[in-house]
């Protein structure tokens, strides 16, 4: 049950005093409205029933101290304990008494996680400080960042060893004991040199004993060897697993292997940000398994962005957003993209073809021009175009022997439905305005620095999406709020130098602990 918010300030309030006005917390604290969160939160609490709880805004910005602060959830409660500034962003009297640790688990667990709340909370933020005239421009950056899993990666041979462990600790503990019908002697996958038949072995075993499980056991009446039965034929049903592009942990069954180079990978979490590029602050976060193909989400982080308030008039990424239905949904909300061509999705060879668009023809390095171009279907469904050069051209041309043999007389070019309009955007991006412009979008790994070094971006604190997701919002959030106080000190004047030396400290204190640890 939620209370009345009607705090009565107490005698000790007076030590508030010896905070600075520009420190970091108090800005915070007198300059962005968080009663919006109880607003945000109001339908998970029983409204007439039960004890008073914790209120949702005092919750949440116990949970920005963390994350700003990069610390447990016992740290937080200790440090939130013992700190004025803490207490005063908190809202609470310095002898007032903070809530257990294990609650924060508890209203992130039942509050936060799963649902779009703290997406609201971003958007709601930020909206509050456009409407100020606290953050301006109109270029926005996106781009992804990975963070390691909580835990290591298993070949699948040991993850399947592990399910075959598991479903027995748990026919034991329901049923008493093990059937002998069930063989519990586990190959040696280890022994087998071949990789394949390692892989083969373990598959059949554990397929086995599922099978003498469900015919040894009562299923029905045990709720938990159901659940480990059901989740063991999942992941062997998945056609990746034995790729291992699946499960590669039962203790976190969503993280996937994902790459960072060709020769350089990974096993975790994608976090898709989208940033203003003169505020660098974050507007919309996406996060998904190491697997995902950066843009996918990317209409949906455009629109969350739109809901801030946050006028978009330029949107910059890498070569992995040069794609047509990004291009379009740019071009759809009035924006300009700064976006590189992607060989991938544009191979032509410029030093031996050039585009005329408002002809449509294309030109060779001889001079010679196609006379028509037909549409083409192929069986592979992709769409293509032909454009077919002038023949007679092509029969006298000087450089015939180099460019095609046979008895083809005329050159055929065949490219994708899209290249006409990518021609544009290639031209486009050798100019210096676009060099100078595509300068903007450095903001975005500085912020990826930001949020991995001093954050604890680059491990996940917990297991499987949700939890990841959760802590990269968070995350999201309290570097959003330490950029908000920045601005607003930047502001005042000679006030920005106190702020910049607590920033760098709190910074550089972060960095000392995790080293010495």
């Amino acid at each position: 049950m939620l209370k009345d918010k009607d705090m009565q300030l107490s005698i000790y309030s007076v030590l508030y005093s010896k905070i600075p006005e520009n420190h970091i917390l108090k800005i915070l604290r007198d300059e962005v409205d968080f009663s919006f969160i109880n607003e945000l939160l109001e339908k998970t609490y029983c409204k007439h029933y039960g004890r008073p709880a914790k209120e949702p805004e005092f919750m949440v910005k116990l949970l920005v101290l963390q994350y700003l602060y990069d610390l447990s959830d016992v740290r937080i409660i200790e440090e939130a304990s013992l700190n004025l500034a803490h207490m005063y962003f908190l809202g609470i009297n310095p002898e007032d008494d903070l809530p257990h640790p294990s609650l924060l688990t508890k209203f992130r667990k039942e509050k936060l996680e799963g649902n779009f709340t703290v997406d609201d909370i971003i958007t709601e933020s930020i909206g509050q400080s456009v409407e100020k005239g606290i953050l301006g421009g109109s270029g926005l950056s996106i781009d992804t960042t990975h963070s390691e899993a909580n835990t290591f990666k298993c070949t699948v041979e040991r993850v399947m060893k592990h399910l075959a462990k598991k479903l027995f600790k748990i026919v034991e503990k329901e049923n008493g004991e093990v059937p002998e019908k069930i063989n519990q002697e586990i190959p040696d996958y280890k022994e087998i040199e071949d990789h394949k038949e390692a892989k083969k072995t373990m598959k059949s075993y554990l397929e086995e004993t599922i099978a003498n499980v469900e015919k040894t056991v009562d299923v029905e009446s045990a709720p938990e060897t159901k659940e480990v039965l059901n989740m063991a034929k999942e992941i062997l049903k998945d056609p990746k697993f034995l790729e291992q592009k699946g499960v590669r942990s039962l203790v976190d069954q969503d993280a996937r292997v994902g790459h960072k180079s060709k020769t350089s990978h990974f096993f975790g979490y994608k976090t898709e940000f989208m940033i203003t590029t003169e505020d660098r602050i974050i507007t919309a976060v996406n996060v998904r398994d190491g697997a995902y193909v950066d843009g996918t989400m990317f209409n949906e982080l455009l629109e969350q962005t739109r809901k801030s308030g946050i006028v978009i008039d330029e949107v910059y990424g890498d070569k992995a957003y040069f794609k047509k239905p990004i291009l379009d949904k740019i071009k759809e909300v009035g924006a300009k993209p700064y976006i590189p061509v992607s060989e991938m999705a544009y191979k032509i060879d410029e030093e031996l073809y050039s585009y005329n668009k408002d002809s449509d023809e294309w030109f060779c390095a001889q001079g010679n021009k196609t006379e028509r171009k037909v549409y083409k279907k192929r069986k592979d469904g992709k769409e293509t175009y032909r454009y077919y050069f002038d023949r007679e051209t092509c029969r006298n041309c000087p450089l015939r022997e180099q460019c095609f043999s046979g008895k083809t007389v005329g050159r055929i070019l065949e490219i994708g439905i899209n290249t006409p309009e990518f021609y544009e955007y290639s031209q486009e991006q050798k100019t210096d305005e676009f060099k100078e412009k595509y300068r903007n979008r450095s903001c975005q790994e500085w912020k990826n620095g930001e949020m991995k070094n001093f954050h604890g971006l680059d491990r996940a604190r917990g297991y499987g999406l949700r939890s990841m997701e959760l802590q990269a919002k968070l995350t999201a959030l309290a570097v959003n709020l330490k950029r908000i106080a920045k601005i607003l000190s930047s502001k005042n004047g000679s006030n920005s130098i106190f702020i910049t030396i607590i920033l760098k400290w709190t910074d550089k204190n972060r960095e000392n602990q995790k080293k010495s640890a």
